[in-house]
């Protein structure tokens, strides 16, 4: 999504606040306001968070490799089979914790995580110890770039307004790779992102008074790794990194 902020829209930054004990809804620290609603939410999908996020496939393979060069050495000097596989249980089952953690990792991310689309605002409920709650009201996203990452998964970011300051680290692993100087919140492993981005267009454009339209990913500015900010006409879908 891409399209130009109205210069009425008020300079609103993203608040964080510290997430209470029991929530006054599921994924939102305080009841929204009556004439809010939610229009969509979601969280991680567990596979996606594993695969774009902590790279469990490639860390099993080259565990893998590994174990698989360590046999070959042994075979190669001659060990017989009973001392062979003595010598590969301990970096199999190093090789099976460090993957059990760092799935482990992919599934408290993915479980602690809540998006939000309200007719208003995008709310993000992160943090695996320490939950905090962003939100981002419509009139401060200059842009979303959706990306498929395949599998039935997709990825939008979220392109803030300028001069709004928000720490990288305070977002990831929900934050668009490479994106240090102005980070940009990352919604990610979406089953439904066609869904999700057609949503949030259509709720951006009755916020801000202008018309959302999607794009080429190849034609887009987003896609080539451009600004995205929104511009003097309407927004449109491109991709992210």
């Amino acid at each position: 999504m891409k399209a130009v902020r109205r210069n009425s829209a008020p300079s609103v930054k993203p608040v964080v606040a510290p997430e209470h004990e029991f929530e006054a809804e599921f994924g939102l620290p305080e009841p929204l306001p009556a004439a809010e609603r939610v229009l969509w939410q979601g969280q991680p999908q567990v596979g996606a968070i594993m695969r774009r996020v902590f790279h469990v496939p490639l860390v099993a393979g080259y565990f893998a490799l590994l174990v698989g060069w360590s046999a070959l050495s042994s075979w190669s000097d001659g060990a017989s089979a009973t001392a062979l596989l003595r010598g590969l249980l301990t970096p199999v089952l190093l090789s099976a914790v460090g993957l059990g953690m760092l799935a482990t990792l992919a599934w408290l991310t993915a479980r602690t995580a809540v998006y939000t689309l309200t007719d208003r605002r995008v709310v993000m409920r992160i943090g695996i110890v320490l939950t905090v709650t962003y939100n981002f009201p419509l009139r401060c996203i200059d842009g979303a770039h959706v990306h498929p990452t395949g599998q039935g998964t997709g990825e939008i970011a979220l392109q803030l307004e300028r001069g709004t300051r928000i720490a990288w680290l305070h977002l990831w692993p929900h934050a668009r790779p490479w994106h240090l100087r102005e980070p940009q919140p990352l919604l990610r492993g979406l089953t439904d992102v066609g869904a999700v981005s057609a949503l949030l267009s259509q709720a951006w454009s009755n916020v801000n008074g202008v018309a959302a339209r999607p794009v080429a990913a190849s034609t887009s500015s987003a896609a080539a790794g451009g600004p995205g900010a929104l511009g003097s006409s309407q927004p449109a879908a491109g991709g992210a990194d």
